[in-house]
């Protein structure tokens, strides 16, 4: 086993709760888990703070139990950032080779590094640049072109950006509890290292984030994310139009939803109701499993509906040969596969970990923890500027770029609360 001394640390910020990871490479260079905790958040609300003071205090009972788990002192911390607004940004680079007609790794660094130091709008701030295509001579190549000969080399990258001040609070939360922040990495791009294959990367799967303030959206195609997009509404608004719809306490609603409620109407028992506690004098009330299952649904399909838009958005939808893998708390109702399918069309499965680690194996099976689990991953490898190298298949012919017919029927007002404007291209 490894030295405990020098470990890292990981935080997925949720709005409902906060989990952390602490872990290392063993002495065999795989993942070591040392640690891991669970706190409700307070202070935080679709994955961006908004009460400091409240969120230190779930930060710092956070840390404080990895710490009486691990020991030692906690320097830095990585988190998973999961807010809304993003911009998006493309940019096209382009470079002679510097060496005897043949790219060098160096020339490939000055390309990305050259991409990274580009002004976005202002008040935000670059958080990701993802390497999406490389051309020498007119001819496109792999995602990793050191080696290949040629005299110009054309790079294209997907730059993303957030609000400035949503990092800033963090950074103030951090100073609070007594730590550094360290990386910030999208949620969807970590939670996709620990549950997305790279077969699924390669043929085009889309990831489905469903947690309790926001829908997290990350769509891969020919093993890089071409896309990402952060909806500002999850299981959240379905408690409330429980408890709106049935005139009960959010708790009760939350209850109701988690251990009776399903994603089909049509296929809820009719005969069977479940009763609600009185309270202040006020009598029990009785639902039916069908009634809860229909205020589910409903909601439900405007929050599918929301993503795929953005999935249209990416110009790839007809080109994905895998589907839509689910993850986050909100995945778990009944029947909700079935839902995505029917609103969809694309095949889909539920989420479970693809990582593979040294100890505590009980964790990596628990889904609450697969944000941090991908971003312990990413934090221990460190990974390079480039991706790891892959053939670009020759890029199949795209269809009528329409939106599809189902996608009518969403509610415009639904699409207000997305950020939906194009992509930028930065000069």
């Amino acid at each position: 086993m490894a030295s405990k001394i020098n470990y890292s640390v990981v935080v997925d910020i949720g709005t409902s709760k906060m989990t952390a990871l602490a872990g290392q490479k063993d002495s065999e260079g795989r993942m070591e888990i040392l640690g891991a905790s669970s706190f409700p958040s307070k202070g935080i609300k679709r994955g961006v703070v908004f009460n400091i003071e409240e969120a230190t205090i779930s930060l710092r009972y956070l840390l404080n139990d990895l710490l009486d788990q691990v020991g030692g002192k906690i320097k830095t911390v990585d988190i998973a950032y999961a807010g809304q607004p993003m911009k998006i940004y493309e940019h096209k680079g382009t470079r002679l080779t510097s060496g005897d007609g043949v790219v060098t790794e160096n020339d490939v660094n000055e390309l990305f590094n050259e991409a990274g130091k580009l002004k976005v709008e202002k008040d935000f701030k670059l958080l990701h640049v993802i390497p999406q295509s490389f051309v020498i001579d007119n001819e496109p190549v792999e995602l990793s072109p050191v080696g290949i000969t040629g005299q110009k080399i054309e790079a294209t990258y997907k730059l993303i950006a957030v609000p400035e001040i949503h990092i800033t609070n963090f950074e103030r939360v951090l100073d609070k509890v007594g730590v550094e922040l360290g990386e910030v990495v999208l949620s969807p791009m970590a939670t996709s290292e620990a549950v997305l294959t790279e077969d699924e990367k390669e043929l085009g799967t889309i990831l489905l984030d469903m947690g309790a303030g926001t829908t997290k959206l990350a769509v891969f195609n020919e093993g890089t994310m071409i896309h990402t997009a952060v909806i500002p509404f999850a299981g959240d608004v379905v408690t409330n139009d429980i408890k709106e719809g049935c005139s009960i306490l959010p708790k009760w609603a939350e209850q109701l939803k988690t251990q009776y409620g399903q994603a089909l109407g049509d296929f809820a028992d009719e005969q069977k109701v479940v009763t609600i506690p009185g309270h202040s004098g006020w009598e029990p009330k009785e639902i039916s499993f069908k009634s809860l299952a229909f205020i589910i649904q409903a909601r439900m399909e405007e929050i599918i509906d929301s993503a795929f838009y953005q999935v249209e958005k990416s110009g790839i939808a007809e080109q994905l040969g895998s589907g839509i893998v689910l993850a986050g708390g909100t995945a778990s109702l009944n029947n909700l596969i079935s839902l995505v399918k029917f609103r969809t069309g694309m095949d889909t499965r539920l989420a479970f970990s693809v990582v593979r680690a040294s100890s505590k194996a009980e964790i990596i099976e628990k889904p609450d923890f697969y944000t941090a689990l991908g971003l312990m991953k990413m934090t221990l490898e460190k990974v390079d500027p480039l991706p790891k190298e892959k053939k670009r298949k020759p890029k199949r012919k795209k269809k009528d770029s329409g939106i599809s017919p189902w996608l009518k029927n969403v509610v415009q007002g639904v699409l207000d609360y997305v950020d939906d404007d194009d992509d930028v291209a930065l000069n």
